[in-house]
């Protein structure tokens, strides 16, 4: 029978060995077996090449590991424990998670809960278990710091999700956490532990382009949450460079010469999948779900608005005093320019929201005419949440602000001789601009174009309430 030379009895230990096996008599043991199947191998007139082959894809992948971790259950109690209770809170808070989104999908009650116990389970319960079994099976110091960074990754983004599903505060700024951890920790540290692996050198380029593209996804994501600018740039830019460059060459580089489809490509497409497809619905949900729920509110704001202004309107159409009404027609008409400088200030917002940089966007198809004046159809935005148009259009010294904020000092002035001092001064604080408006920085903070709307949305009414005071006031000091 042919015999192992000294080099190739030292490939198989060096292999066995980088497997992690944590036992070194068993290690010995695994590279003496394979040894002697490799030499059974070679008798039938292969090389030890194509034998060593053929006794790998024998044993498998996972194997070896499998080997040692049914050593390490056998003699170990506490890693025993550990994997016990791995995986009952595995198995425990991902069905308690899939409950919870069929709970929450048809708003039945108890949803909450399912979620926020599924949730914990697996934060709390399941990683840190998971990190102890990973240290248990692998003794490694180098991965050490991987298994960190992941366990923080993913900790961070499970309590941010449960958070952000269940409208707790923090929710945004655990997310921050989860998707930094996995850019600055996470992600470098995998790349290290790939780049490391010596029988890998043709795949580190893969290797550092892949992380690149994880790196701006990840951000990209991070940046929709929270509305940043460029993310759907970075989100963009790291699909492309995942699934057009990184996914193929990885996948010809690794089964090239495979006859078969290997279960690992199966398991990196469904990994995949399961990348894109999170992120995807998250993407839908704050474009759609998110922005629905400002669009709902500002909608009803605005009928609150037609229905106040039509009350306001009903009032002086039907007052038959004639020393009354020239009185009430000429606070209306103060009303209505007032609103006429605030709507032209919500259309030069929406023109530059919605613009290029330098030049502004025909808003004609955004705005719609009404009996109350012009209406906004929110729906139709392409930026809503375009969060410089604040500080290039309201901030301090510009025409647009000193128009406005001298539209509403000149109409409370004018109210202010028509009503007494001491009736009017409960209302006199709706025409404060800085109710609606407050001091804010805008080179610090800032101000989307939703919010702003919404605050001129509220500003609009709070004139509308204020006029409908002055006409009520007017009128019965007449019938006095």
């Amino acid at each position: 029978m042919p015999e192992l030379s000294l080099r190739d009895i030292n490939q198989i230990v060096l292999d066995v060995r980088s497997q992690e096996i944590v036992f070194s008599h068993l290690a010995d043991e695994l590279a003496d077996h394979i040894c002697c199947d490799v030499e059974h191998e070679m008798g039938r007139g292969l090389s030890f090449t194509e034998a060593y082959q053929i006794v790998k894809d024998k044993i498998g992948h996972r194997r070896i590991k499998e080997i040692q971790e049914e050593t390490l259950y056998a003699v170990d109690t506490k890693y025993r424990n550990m994997k016990k209770t791995m995986k009952i809170s595995a198995i425990a808070g991902t069905v308690l998670l899939g409950f919870a989104a069929l709970f929450k999908i048809m708003h039945w009650p108890g949803a909450g809960i399912m979620l926020t116990f599924g949730g914990l389970s697996l934060a709390f319960v399941f990683l840190p278990s998971a990190l102890v079994v990973l240290w248990k099976e692998t003794h490694n110091p180098k991965k050490l710091f991987l298994y960190i960074s992941a366990f923080l990754a993913v900790m961070f983004f499970i309590m941010g999700t449960v958070s952000k599903v269940q409208h707790w505060p923090g929710a945004g700024l655990i997310l921050s956490f989860s998707a930094l951890s996995g850019v600055l920790l996470f992600i470098p540290a995998l790349l290290v532990s790939k780049l490391r692996e010596q029988d890998k050198k043709s795949k580190r380029i893969v290797y550092i382009l892949g992380a690149a593209g994880l790196i701006s996804y990840c951000l990209g994501l991070l940046f929709k949450i929270q509305h940043w600018p460029l993310a759907t740039i970075l989100v963009v830019a790291g699909s492309l460079m995942i699934f057009l460059v990184v996914f193929p060459w990885y996948t010809r580089i690794t089964w090239k010469d495979d006859k078969t489809v290997n279960a690992r490509f199966i398991f990196m497409v469904i990994g995949s999948m399961a990348l894109v497809i999170p992120g995807l619905m998250l993407n839908l949900s704050l474009q759609r779900n998110y922005e629905a729920g400002y669009y709902r509110q500002l909608d009803e704001q605005q009928a609150m608005f037609e229905y106040k202004f039509m009350s306001n309107q009903y009032l002086i159409s039907h007052c038959n005093d004639t020393s009354v009404l020239p009185a009430l027609k000429d606070i209306n008409a103060r009303t209505i320019e007032l609103l006429q400088v605030v709507n032209e200030t919500e259309a030069g917002l929406i023109a530059l929201a919605e613009g290029q940089p330098g030049a502004k966007a025909d808003i004609s198809g955004r705005i719609i005419n009404t009996e109350a004046g012009p209406a906004i159809k929110y729906a139709a935005l392409t930026s809503p949440f375009n969060q410089f148009v604040i500080r290039n259009f309201l901030a301090n010294d510009t025409d647009s602000k000193t128009e406005l904020y001298s539209a509403l000092k000149e109409y409370s002035d004018f109210l202010s001789g028509q009503l007494p001092a001491d009736d009017f001064g409960s209302y006199s604080r709706l025409l404060d601009p800085s109710v609606y408006l407050p001091g804010i920085d805008p080179e610090k903070e800032r101000i989307s174009l939703m919010a702003g709307l919404h605050m001129f949305e509220l500003m609009k009414s709070g004139i509308l309430a204020v006029e409908s005071h002055a006409l009520s006031t007017v009128s019965k000091q007449n019938n006095r």
